[in-house]
Order: C-alpha cells, then sequence, then structure tokens
C-alpha cells in the first residue's frame, strides 16, 4: 500500500515537471533567477561606497586644507570640485554634489594652535546608501590628514594600543561575494513559493485537478507531487547556479559543504512550497496568486535578516520572525556557504524550518482538502 502510493507521488510528480517543461514563461523565470538575477546585482549593485561626489569650500587655502583635497581618492570618491560657499546650496539642491565639505578660515592656524576648529561637511542624505558610509570615510580622512599634518611637531610617543583589524571570511570586504550568494538564497524563496503554488492554480484553471480527483490519490499524494517536483527543479538551479555563475564567472570562493547546503535547501523547500500551496488555495486566478505571493516574498525577504540585520529590528519583530521558516534558512545557508559550518552547527536551524514546514504543510493540506471538497460537489 504504501508503495503504491510512494509511486503514484513519484509518478505525478514526474507530470508536474511535464507540465512545468511547457511551461515556457515559469522556465524562464528560472533561468532568469539562477543566472543574470544573480550575476547582474552581483557585479553591479552596490551599497559600499564608490565614486561619490564630493565639492570643497576651501575658505582658508592652506597646505592643511590642500592636503585634506587631496586625500579624497578613488574608488571612494570622485575628484573633487572647489566651489564657492554660493554655490552650496544651489549644488546641493540640484544633486550635484553628495558631499560639501566647508573648511573656514584660519583653519591650519586654528590647528596648530589647538583651538580645534570646526569643519562643516552637508551630506544629501538622500542618498542613503552613500551617505552614512561616505561621512565616516570623510570624517576619518580629516582626522588622519589632521594627525600626519601635526605629527613632526608634536612628541613621538608610541600610542598606548595597537588596535589590528582582521576581516574574517571575506578579507578583501568584497561586496560581490556577498551580494551572489544573498541573491541565490532570496531566489530559491522566491521561486519556491511561485513554482507550487503556480502548480495548483494551473491545475484548476485548466481544469485538470478534476481528472487526478478520479485517481486513487489523496490531497496529501497531490501536495506531495508538487512539493518535491518544485523542490527538485529549485535545488538544481540552485547548485547550478552556485557552481557556474558564481564560483564560475564571479569567482567567488564556496567554503563549506554543498551536500548540507543541498539537503538543508530541501528541507526549506518543503517548507516555503507548502505555503505556496496554501497560498494557491486562497486564489481564485493565477493573477491573484501573483499578488500575495508577492506581498508574501516582500516580507520574507525584507524581514528574514538577508537584506537588512535581524538584530537592528524590534525586539517583538525578531521574536515574530522566529516563526519563519525564511529566517533559519538565511541563518544556516549563510553559515555554509560563507562559514564552511558543519551540521553540529546548523542542526537547531535545521530543525526549526523543518519545525515551520510541517505547520505550513498541514495548514495547506486542511485548505486544499476543502478545495477539493468544493469541486468535488
Amino acid at each position: 500500500m504504501i508503495r503504491d502510493r510512494l509511486q503514484s507521488i513519484y509518478r505525478l510528480g514526474l507530470k508536474e515537471l511535464f507540465s512545468l517543461a511547457r511551461d515556457t514563461a515559469l522556465v524562464g523565470l528560472i533561468v532568469y533567477a539562477f543566472t543574470y538575477a544573480v550575476f547582474g546585482p552581483a557585479k553591479g549593485a552596490r551599497m559600499e561606497l564608490r565614486n561619490a561626489s564630493v565639492a570643497i569650500v576651501d575658505e582658508d587655502r592652506s597646505a592643511l586644507s590642500h592636503r585634506i583635497g587631496d586625500a579624497l581618492l578613488p574608488p571612494y570618491f570622485l575628484p573633487p570640485k572647489y566651489i564657492g560657499l554660493e554655490q552650496v546650496d544651489a549644488g546641493m539642491d540640484a544633486g550635484r554634489y553628495t558631499f560639501v565639505i566647508d573648511i573656514p578660515p584660519r583653519f591650519q592656524a586654528d590647528v596648530e594652535a589647538e583651538r580645534r576648529p570646526r569643519v562643516q561637511v552637508n551630506v544629501d542624505a538622500t542618498a542613503m546608501s552613500q551617505a552614512g558610509r561616505g561621512a565616516g570615510y570623510i570624517e576619518t580622512i580629516l582626522t588622519q590628514e589632521i594627525q600626519r599634518f601635526l605629527a613632526p611637531r608634536a612628541a613621538a610617543t608610541p600610542d598606548p594600543v595597537r588596535l589590528v583589524t582582521r576581516a574574517k571570511f571575506n578579507p578583501n570586504l568584497n561586496e560581490t561575494w556577498f551580494m551572489a550568494v544573498s541573491q541565490i538564497i532570496n531566489n530559491i524563496t522566491m521561486l519556491a513559493i511561485i513554482l507550487s503554488g503556480a502548480a495548483v492554480v494551473r491545475e484548476r484553471e485548466h481544469g485538470t485537478i478534476e481528472h487526478l480527483l478520479v485517481m486513487p490519490l489523496t490531497p496529501a499524494d497531490i501536495m506531495l507531487a508538487k512539493v518535491w517536483a518544485s523542490a527538485l527543479v529549485i535545488v538544481v538551479a540552485s547548485v547550478l547556479s552556485l557552481k557556474l555563475v558564481v564560483e564560475g564567472l564571479l569567482e567567488v570562493p564556496i567554503s563549506g559543504s554543498l551536500p548540507l547546503f543541498v539537503v538543508g535547501t530541501a528541507v526549506y523547500m518543503f517548507s516555503v512550497a507548502s505555503l505556496g500551496i496554501f497560498l494557491a488555495t486562497i486564489a481564485r486566478s493565477m493573477p491573484q496568486f501573483g499578488l500575495l505571493a508577492f506581498l508574501v516574498f516582500l516580507v520574507l525577504n525584507m524581514l528574514s535578516g538577508g537584506t537588512t540585520p535581524l538584530d537592528s529590528m524590534p525586539q517583538w519583530l525578531q521574536d515574530v520572525m522566529r516563526f519563519s521558516p525564511t529566517t533559519h534558512f538565511v541563518s544556516f545557508a549563510a553559515a555554509i556557504l560563507y562559514r564552511g559550518a558543519g551540521f553540529d552547527a546548523v542542526w537547531p536551524e535545521f530543525a526549526a524550518v523543518a519545525g515551520t514546514g510541517a505547520v505550513f504543510f498541514f495548514a495547506a493540506l486542511a485548505r486544499f482538502r476543502k478545495t477539493v471538497s468544493a469541486i468535488q460537489v
């Protein structure tokens, strides 16, 4: 009996794979999601400071003020423009400058006399990805140049503390390493919801679900077939993307065990594919399902800890997102692929994903049975 059911689930899953292969739109989406949607953002999207436009109002025209201008170097800053004080507001209003540094008169003389002069840095905070980092970079450059200028005059006393910074797992702080893997993680979530849910909606719209109801299949068998078929496609596509796009084209090293990541992704697929089927039982058409899936994906993506740090969220929101399988998937995927973690380090996350997956599966099964019963009537 169990063997017959497994064979039925297997054959029905094969039918899902053949149906997916004939759906050129979904096939194109899968290919795009694991190729250009990984390569493009990893190479082009930059959250770090790059080529920021900066202007300097030099009211001092001293050796020290020129040193500060010369220290604003590529690739972080474009060559600085020297403008007059009356041009500051118009330039920032027009968006020509992200930063404007106003060096006051007698700046060098006040520094030498230890009068602690003030330098004003105007920041266009609408350029969010550059504003915070750039202001910190400019503050560091100002401090370093002033210290170097005063160094010959100061006593040669050793620093009381020597700070040594070492970056682990990404020693060159290359953003491509983070973006490439992050895109794959996000696209797995998106496609897991879309493929499984679209399979249910497609059956209903094409009228083929009635054919399934006359076969010796239970709603659980139908659901499991759709889950394993979707999981197989996405797991294979994600592995190919990691090997060919991430390691091949982008030359990003994968530190951890790829088989362990595959197992974790399969467990996660069971959870999120069940969520996709649950959404499909609520929607009445493919456009409705697309809107529902998009809203759910946005919440899972933005609040899972992959795009924004989980620790920076309010505590109540962190507690809520602990019940999301995406939060745990992002955690163990990053641990495996970035830090080379083993199963002994990530098994609690595996267990959390499996537990939430069981909840989603039985909730989706209850809704799916209700939908099937309505069709039979």
